[in-house]
Parts: C-alpha cells; sequence; structure tokens
C-alpha cells in the first residue's frame, strides 16, 4: 500500500488513547512513514480526555514513536474562545466544523498526504471530519475506519491495552469517498466560511454541472424526443407522454432508449448502470423551467 511518502495522521478522539495508537500502528505495520499525528478532541478539562492526552504524551516523548521520529500535537474543539466540553447544537456542530475543516485545510496548503481516521469520539466529529476531507482531499489522501474487536475494545477500556498484537484483529477499513475539492477548487478556499455556505456552493456547482449535461444532451435530441423528455421531466407517465403526444407507448420507450443512450454517455455511467425515468425526472425537471 505504501511508499516512501511521509504523511500526517489526523484522528478524533474521545477518551480512549487506544484509538489513536491502534490506528496509527496498523498504518505503519503496512509500511507508511508517518511523521505528524494530530488529534482532533473536546475540552482537556474532561478527566477522561485529559488521561487520554497524558497517555498520548508518553507514547509520543521526546517526538518520537515506537523509535520512530513522529510528532504529536491536538487540537481542542472550541468555541467563544472556551473549549467545548460537549456538542450539542448546531452552533457546536458549526464550531467543530470550522475546527476541523480549518485543519484540514491548513496541513493540506502545506502539501500534507493525509489519513484521517474518523473512530474516536463524538460520531459529529467524525462525520464533519469527513465532510472536510471530501472537500480537501486529494486523490493520494485516504479516509479510515478503525475496527476493533469487541473483545479487545473491553480489554483496552480507557487505554488499559495501548498496543494490539497482529492476532487482535485491529484493522483500518478505508471509507470511500469523492475528493470534491479535488475537482472543484473554489471550495478550498471557503476557509471560515459557515458550513452551510460551502455546502451550498458544493451544491451549485454540482447543479451547475448537471445543467450543462442537461443542454448538451437536449440538443442532440430530436424535436419529437425533446418533447417525450419534456414531458418525462414535467412528471409525465409513459402513458400519459403517448397520450399527449398521440403515438404509442412502444413508440415513447424508443424515444426514451435513445434519450437515456445519451444521458449514458453524459453522465459517463458504467455499462451495467440502470436509467430510467426516474433519472430523467431528477436531471431534467429544472431544466425545461428556467
Amino acid at each position: 500500500m505504501a511508499d516512501s511518502v511521509e504523511t500526517t495522521f489526523v484522528t478524533t478522539m474521545g477518551g480512549q488513547a487506544q484509538v489513536v495508537t491502534f490506528a496509527l500502528d496498523w498504518l505503519l505495520g503496512q509500511g507508511e512513514t508517518v511523521r505528524d499525528v494530530v488529534v482532533i478532541h473536546l475540552s482537556p478539562e474532561n478527566p477522561r480526555v485529559s488521561k487520554a492526552l497524558s497517555q498520548l504524551a508518553v507514547e509520543f516523548s521526546g517526538d518520537q514513536y515506537a523509535g520512530r521520529p513522529c510528532r504529536f500535537r491536538h487540537v481542542a474543539i472550541h468555541a467563544n474562545g472556551a473549549a467545548l466540553t460537549d456538542l450539542r447544537d448546531e452552533a457546536d456542530a458549526e464550531a467543530t466544523w470550522q475546527t476541523v475543516y480549518g485543519l484540514v485545510a491548513k496541513l493540506k496548503a502545506e502539501r500534507c498526504t493525509l489519513h484521517v481516521c474518523i473512530a474516536g469520539g463524538r460520531r459529529l466529529m467524525g462525520l464533519l471530519a469527513m465532510s472536510a476531507a471530501m472537500l480537501h482531499f486529494g486523490h493520494r489522501d485516504r479516509l479510515w475506519h478503525l475496527f476493533t474487536p469487541d473483545e479487545l475494545r473491553q480489554r483496552a477500556f480507557e487505554g488499559a491495552i495501548m498496543h494490539a498484537e497482529e492476532a487482535d484483529g485491529v484493522r483500518l477499513i478505508q471509507v470511500p469517498m469523492a475528493p470534491w475539492g479535488a475537482y472543484f477548487p473554489g471550495l478550498k478556499e471557503l476557509v471560515g466560511a459557515p458550513a452551510s455556505r460551502v455546502m451550498a456552493a458544493q451544491a451549485q456547482w454540482l447543479e451547475s454541472k448537471d445543467h450543462a449535461r442537461c443542454g448538451r444532451v437536449v440538443e442532440r435530441l430530436t424535436e419529437r424526443q425533446r418533447a417525450v423528455l419534456q414531458l418525462v421531466a414535467a412528471g409525465r407517465t409513459p402513458q400519459e407522454v403517448a397520450d399527449a403526444l398521440s403515438v404509442t407507448l412502444k413508440t415513447v420507450d424508443a424515444h426514451k432508449s435513445v434519450i437515456l443512450a445519451e444521458c449514458r454517455n453524459e453522465w459517463t455511467a458504467p455499462p451495467g448502470g440502470r436509467l430510467d425515468y426516474h433519472f430523467l425526472r431528477d436531471k431534467f425537471s429544472r431544466h425545461f423551467t428556467e
């Protein structure tokens, strides 16, 4: 899996320090060269978080980990100048987004290759880290979920075991995701913007791409095929389309097959991918009304 590229490992964490070391050990075991570890967490005043950070400080003493150079840093999520103790509402979620998004953006601006693990801490932290990854990741970066068997999880609770044996079955599972920021660089310039604005910008970009594809498909259709598509996009059933155009249902299906073939080419759908009337309504419903 690995080559000689030096990478940075980022992970969310609650009160379980072994989430960090289990995942890092697995990456190192795969031949990855990890030079920096960054842990995202809630308030260090929380006794469990404080204990976990102390355990990790021991593991990374002298900027070394298992005899290898590796720097350890940790980032607390703040809102209004104070570290958050929990994620209770949308304001806390926004603060978490700003922290995670800003961190990932900064690391990518420094040209770091990232491994991000979303297994520790509150689930919302992981979800927001995944969103940030989608906007900033390149094709060499990886998003991971940590799998720890239940029996080991119980024995290792709160750092009782910091390193798993190979037979314990701990492993990272890659989370598939599309790195939207690699295709839409403008999203990377929105550091500091509210999450809603970033998501709206992403949606607007995707809609503009679909709108352009719709236009190219329509241009390649005959007048009758465009009429069929317009009625389908308006929500008409195949029989209603046939009645409106005074043709047979078989003729409507023939036109639909041509339209879908053009869509398959435009959206680069795989040969076995299924496109149907629902696809046409979803993609073209706004095209004929704008």
